[in-house]
């Protein structure tokens, strides 16, 4: 096992140099004087331009650029955001606040997906299992967009159960709804993958020894059926989490929270390279030790698999 987590923490490396990489090339090749759009309709001077360019280290070329950025990397300097607050800080205050949003989503989703998935597959092909493999379709087709749109009017104006925008501290009880709107989006796919994984497990032969062996059910399904049943579950939702933590533009968007997805697509439309590319490097970071967690979690989950 150790020998497996430390090949895990050295593919770290190259995946994250040739995603550096990539995202900077990316945001470099962009057309367009980022330093111009600074100033909207407004022309400065050239010796303006030029100091800011030289600030930004945007007079060197391209490999230039992005050495010096790696460079900053190992001393703890991510660079400095056009609006001259330091990236590190941007880093701070965003990420802590789609961490938690992401978390919460994650949450909802897990809880309603294992329930509902668990008993859809011990009732395969009753009324229940019928009616939630129609909802996990409508579901499934829904824009995220249409969802927030519908929970921010029906529970946050109508009802009022909810506060229909997060707050600029972004407190948790204002983040309810949007985690609610993510974790109901992402539930179908990991719902199905429950009912798929219990039907399957049902026939195994270590099941119905369980049961020749005279365990009680209350004991066979919740450890030897759901506990066997989780691993394609816990995978999608290392997934899901990646895509929480920067696919939630739009939900961001539409509740006005402070995260992390409306600083990077702001950062992407002014040509930020040192904003882009920190956010996706701290953002493949939480993603790869998800993954490495969600790996690890295989043999906790299921004995009989165990890493040499």
């Amino acid at each position: 096992m150790l020998r497996y987590i430390i090949l895990r923490v050295l593919q770290v490396v190259p995946v994250l140099l040739g995603t550096t990489f990539l995202i900077y090339f990316m945001v470099f090749a962009m057309p367009g004087d980022p330093v111009a759009a600074m100033f909207g309709d407004k022309v400065p001077s050239e010796a303006v331009l030029e100091r800011l360019r030289e600030q930004y280290n945007l007079d060197k070329p391209f490999f230039v650029q992005y050495l010096l950025y790696l460079k900053g990397i190992f001393v703890g300097d991510f660079g400095i955001s056009f609006s001259g607050e330091p990236v590190s800080q941007v880093l701070a205050r965003t990420f802590p606040i789609t961490i938690k949003l992401a978390l919460m989503a994650i949450a909802i989703e897990l809880v309603i997906a294992i329930v509902i998935g668990l008993f859809s597959g011990l009732r395969k092909g009753s009324f229940f299992d019928n009616i939630n493999l129609i909802i996990a379709l409508i579901l499934l087709s829904l824009p995220i967009f249409v969802a927030a749109f519908v929970g921010q009017y029906v529970f946050g104006l109508q009802l009022g159960w909810f506060s229909p925008t997060v707050g600029g501290s972004a407190p948790t009880k204002d983040l309810i709804l949007p985690a609610l709107v993510l974790g109901v989006s992402l539930y179908a796919t990991s719902m199905r993958l429950t009912r798929s994984s219990v039907i399957d497990t049902l026939n195994q032969d270590f099941v119905r020894t369980a049961y020749a062996k005279g365990l009680p059910r209350g004991r066979v399904i919740p450890v030897h059926v759901l506990r066997n049943s989780l691993i394609p579950t816990i995978t999608n939702t290392a997934t899901d989490f990646g895509t929480l933590m920067v696919g939630a533009t739009v939900t961001e968007g539409i509740f006005n929270v402070p995260g992390v997805g409306n600083v990077l697509f702001n950062a992407i439309l002014r040509g930020e390279n040192a904003t882009v590319v920190s956010f996706v490097t701290v953002m493949v970071l939480i993603y790869l030790g998800v993954n490495l967690l969600i790996d690890l979690l295989y043999a906790v989950l299921d004995p009989r698999i165990r890493y040499a």
